[in-house]
Formats: structure tokens, C-alpha cells, sequence
């Protein structure tokens, strides 16, 4: 018996020494290491994914939550010693970089730097903004493969100084080690973590630290800013909204209440009709079988297909066909149907401008105009 209540207190205290280790191990490194203390941080006013400090030597350390740190140096100037051998080394001008986070297409476009882009990991046909497709039909970005099978040789020979993927890489982390090993170091675009949508746009400050180009990123966050403040100060429609697609096995996708797409359509003046869904599951997505989602969404003011996954649709007897159910929604009867369009989620460096879109669905107001969403007739 003594054997066993030692061998049992040996046990526990493996378990306490390795769980002491793992809580050691996840702890969050702060500063450079060597004794030097940033000047200032970054004002974010939105953004919870990442943090920017600055050093007195011009130096700027980005910290991407869970995930790393990297240190932007410009420049002429010397790479600090002594410091944290997690953080990792970005020194500029950055060259060839390898853009496979399609969101942050729009923010380093409006940024005009697209020079530093010298590889996609999305071919020329799938990316919304046109000057990405020029670029590429150009031959002056170059498709590398995408997230999870990159072309390692066209990356090393480019002498590609950095890799911005999306969180897909997270399942792929063969893939990172392997460009970690090459030398190219790999920056996880986490703005779709962000449930607030200026949040989202407010990761344009971490392409402007990357590309030296900070006042240009202030200036267009500030816009985006602005439009955003002017949807919100319109009046309250009291007008309820479904957004939502029908996936191929027969279920309704729609976006949880906590997700920025209906806080959109909440700071347009709209209620978000399905605002109890899916609150206890992970993502930001969940699945309704079509008898629940008739019974929420079919009094629904307004319909906003979600064209991101599912595909666009022009008529209402298409979506119809999608699923006979919809003939007998109240919106669909009052004709106020519409879609987004297909790639709207490449556009993070205009979403004030799709929640004034959405107001002036809601309100009738110079319908158009819009860009990111259109009518089913």
C-alpha cells in the first residue's frame, strides 16, 4: 500500500513540475532583452491583435498576439544586440515579400506599396484589386503557391525578405517551419481575429511600420474612421438584417452576433436578426438547419446574401433555387434582396465604407452607388 501512495505521489508531482514548465514555457517575453526601454507605443484606438513600441534608435518592435514579435529596423541603422532570441529581425527597405494574407492585399495597396510585393500566394484572376491583377499580368508579383503549397524554390531565388500569411497557416506548420528554415521569416496577418470592423482596418498601422509608411496608414485609417462615425450617427432603422449563405450540404451559414459583419450591419442602422446564434461554439461562423433558420430569419426586413463561399447569384429566382424555403421570406416578398460581392472580404481598408453601403440599402438612399453590395431582381 505504501508502494502504491508513493508511486502516486511521484505521479502528482511529475504532473505539477510539467505543468509549472508549460505555464513557464507560454509566458509572454516584453521589451528588446538588452536593457532598452521603448520610448512610446503605438495609440490604438480599435485593434487588440497586435501592439507597436518605438525605440529611441528608430527601431520598432511589432508584437502579433499568440503568436511572435519582430523587430523593423531602418534602414542604415544596426541591428540592436543583446536582444530576445524570439524576436525575430525585419530590416528595410522590405523586398519581394510573399503576400498570402489576401486581406492585407487592400491596406499595403492603398499604402501604394505593392513594389515591395514580389509574390502571391492567390493567382492574378482571384484578387479584387486591380492593380494587384495588373501586377501580376505584369509579371511584376509572381504567383508562389498558395498557403499550403508554397514554391520554395521561386521563394529563395526571389530573395524574399518576408512571408505575410493568414491564420489558415496555423494549420500547416510544416509549411512555416520550412520557410522559417529557409531564412524567410513568416508574419501570421491575424486581422480577422478582430470582432470590431475598424479594428480590422486598423491593422493598415502595422503595414505602415513594415513599409515606412506610418503618416500615409494614419491618414487613411482616419478616413475609414470617419465614415464608419458618420453611418453610426444616422438614425436607427429598426430595419433586422440576414446575412448568410446556403452551403452545399443544405444548411444556412451565418455570421454569430459577436462577429463584425453584424456589428456592420448593427452600426448601419440594422439589427442583426440572428442575434443568438451559434454563441457557444468556436468561429465566426455557424450552421442552422433550414427549418430553425426559417423560423428566425423569415421576417427578416432585408436579406444580404453572402457571396464570399457560396458563390454570387444576380436574380432572386436563383437564390430561390438555392432553397425553395426563401419564396416565402418577407424580404424576399418586399424586394429587398441583395448580395455582396464575391471578394468583398479582400477589401479590409474599406469597411467604413460597406457600413455606409449598408445604410443606404436600409434607407433607400442613392442605392446606386454601392460598390460591395447589389440588388436581386
Amino acid at each position: 500500500m505504501k508502494r502504491i501512495s508513493a508511486l502516486l505521489l511521484s505521479m502528482l508531482l511529475l504532473l505539477t513540475l510539467a505543468g509549472c514548465g508549460q505555464t513557464k514555457k507560454t509566458e509572454t517575453m516584453t521589451g528588446l532583452g538588452n536593457g532598452t526601454e521603448p520610448v512610446r507605443h503605438m495609440e490604438l484606438q480599435f485593434a487588440k491583435e497586435f501592439s507597436v513600441d518605438y525605440y529611441e534608435d528608430g527601431c520598432k518592435l511589432i508584437t502579433v498576439q499568440d503568436d511572435g514579435r519582430f523587430l523593423v529596423v531602418p534602414e542604415g541603422v544596426a541591428v540592436p544586440t543583446g536582444i530576445h532570441s524570439d524576436i525575430v529581425v525585419l530590416q528595410q527597405p522590405l523586398q519581394n515579400i510573399y503576400l498570402v494574407a489576401a486581406a492585407a492585399m487592400s491596406l499595403i495597396d492603398s499604402l501604394g506599396g505593392l513594389d515591395s510585393i514580389g509574390l502571391s500566394g492567390t493567382q492574378a484572376d482571384k484578387w479584387d484589386s486591380e492593380n494587384a491583377r495588373l501586377a501580376m499580368e505584369e509579371g511584376r508579383i509572381r504567383f508562389a503557391g498558395k498557403y499550403s503549397e508554397p514554391d520554395y524554390e521561386l521563394i529563395v531565388s526571389s530573395h524574399c525578405a518576408l512571408s505575410i500569411q493568414s491564420t489558415m497557416i496555423y494549420h500547416q506548420p510544416a509549411v512555416r517551419e520550412k520557410l522559417e528554415s529557409l531564412g524567410v521569416p513568416v508574419f501570421v496577418e491575424r486581422s480577422g481575429r478582430e470582432s470590431d470592423p475598424l479594428a480590422r482596418t486598423e491593422w493598415i498601422k502595422v503595414y505602415g511600420v513594415l513599409l515606412d509608411k506610418e503618416d500615409e496608414a494614419q491618414r487613411l485609417f482616419d478616413e475609414q474612421a470617419a465614415k464608419m462615425q458618420e453611418a453610426e450617427q444616422s438614425e436607427a432603422t429598426g430595419k433586422t438584417v440576414a446575412f448568410f449563405y446556403i452551403s452545399t450540404s443544405g444548411y444556412a451559414v451565418v455570421r454569430k452576433p459577436g462577429d463584425y459583419i453584424a456589428k456592420m450591419i448593427e452600426l448601419a442602422g440594422g439589427q442583426y436578426i440572428f442575434s443568438d446564434a451559434g454563441e457557444d461554439t468556436d468561429g465566426s461562423t455557424t450552421s442552422m438547419d433550414m427549418e430553425t433558420f426559417y423560423q428566425t430569419a423569415k421576417d427578416a426586413d432585408f436579406i444580404i446574401y453572402n457571396a464570399t463561399i457560396a458563390g454570387e447569384v444576380h436574380t432572386v429566382d436563383e437564390l430561390i433555387a438555392r432553397s425553395e424555403l426563401l419564396a416565402d421570406f418577407k424580404a424576399v416578398k418586399d424586394g429587398n434582396v441583395w448580395c455582396s460581392d464575391q471578394n468583398v472580404y479582400q477589401n479590409t481598408m474599406q469597411l467604413g465604407s460597406m457600413v455606409l453601403e449598408i445604410n443606404h440599402l436600409l434607407t433607400g438612399s442613392d442605392p446606386t452607388s454601392l460598390r460591395f453590395f447589389y440588388k436581386l431582381t
